[in-house]
């Protein structure tokens, strides 16, 4: 029997391809990547890049209580940027989402991402015992 289960939450944005929004082994919830997509139009929601982080960090905070946890179960983050010269500005963003201990943590400049998003975030959740 897996231990395996997929969690969905309409408070996200719905899978745009062959995945799930996270997927919970054992007390371990790996986060798939969230783009700053309304939940309700599916559309990017500015080209302002703090305004995306918001809505990245928003969609992950939805999918991470729809899976009994909150940001501050985040343990690893990954971070992708189109232009890492908004690495102050998405990290300015992230405080107000994360407490210390943060999260580790890698920041990644990519050449372009899903639907023309300046920003993505991933992670992983650890439940408590």
């Amino acid at each position: 029997m897996s231990n395996r289960a997929a969690i969905h939450t309409d408070q996200a944005p719905k899978a745009i391809g062959p995945y799930s929004q996270a997927i919970k082994a054992g007390n371990t919830i790996y986060l798939s990547g969230q783009i700053p997509l309304d939940p309700v139009s599916m559309e990017i929601v500015s080209d302002d890049i703090e305004q995306q982080a918001h809505q990245v960090f928003k969609n992950m905070k939805a999918v991470c209580e729809e899976a009994a946890g909150t940001l501050a179960d985040v343990v690893k983050l990954n971070l992708y940027l189109t232009d890492l010269s908004h690495f102050a500005k998405v990290n300015a963003v992230m405080e107000q989402y994360f407490q210390p201990p943060y999260p580790a943590r890698a920041a990644v400049g990519v050449k372009e991402l899903p639907k023309g998003s300046q920003f993505e975030a991933e992670g992983v959740m650890v439940l408590g015992d």
